[in-house]
């Protein structure tokens, strides 16, 4: 039974991981983001403490 055979299979499953592992990457970190990021303000905001009324 051919299949059983894994020289062929075998390296076309390496070649296609090479490609995944060295195209992909690539082309998805080239990718540019149309909203850019900021960066929040270092100022802390000023939290009220509740006085609840405990009846």
């Amino acid at each position: 039974m051919p299949q059983l055979n894994p020289a062929p299979w075998f390296a076309i499953l390496v070649f296609s991981w090479l490609i995944f592992l060295t195209v992909i990457p690539n082309k998805v970190l080239n990718h540019t983001f149309t909203n850019e990021v900021t960066a929040l303000s270092a100022e802390t905001l000023k939290s009220d403490t509740w006085n609840w009324p405990w009846h």
